[in-house]
């Protein structure tokens, strides 16, 4: 995931800096305007699915932690269960507004919606295979599994961040 949010980020990058150039000493490029809100958009949600899996995301956890070991897991499994829930009404409702929006075209690329709007529904699924992975760590392993007090996250975190 790392990757491809990063390889969106350079075509970012590129994109805003052809769209600065091209209106600075040539005539301004009308689709770099379109390109550069869509790769954001795609940026967004890829990233917010990287914060996810490695427990990025905020959260006030003082009140879980100064729970006995017991009530802690059982507080973390609802709040893994409630994201759960979450992630899957937003691959449903995504999916709805995916179709929804089919009919669309974008102005300058003359690109289906659907395109841009497939970013919703997979990063709510991708997310919510993280939040199972989370829930069956803590149901398995324990509370202290899934995580440790001082970091947050899935098991699946390939790296941290800096």
């Amino acid at each position: 995931m790392q990757p491809v949010v990063f390889a969106g980020m350079a075509a970012l990058i590129g994109v805003i800096t052809l769209q600065i150039v091209s209106r600075v000493f040539f005539t301004a490029v009308g689709w770099t305007e379109e390109v550069a809100r869509f790769l954001l958009v795609w940026i967004t949600f890829l990233a917010a699915t990287l914060a996810f899996q490695r427990g990025r995301h905020i959260a006030v956890t003082f009140v879980v932690d100064a729970l006995p070991l017991r009530l802690r897991q059982l507080a973390r499994i609802a709040a893994v269960l409630v994201a759960l829930g979450f992630m899957v009404a937003l691959v449903v409702i995504g999916h709805r507004y995916m179709q929804v929006q089919s009919f669309q075209k974008s102005a300058s690329l003359r690109l289906s919606m659907t395109y841009v709007y497939a970013v919703i529904p997979l990063s709510a699924a991708i997310m919510a295979w993280y939040a199972l992975v989370d829930l069956l760590e803590l149901l398995i392993q324990g509370p202290d599994a899934a995580r440790d007090d001082d970091k947050g996250g899935s098991g699946t975190a390939e790296e941290p961040l800096p």
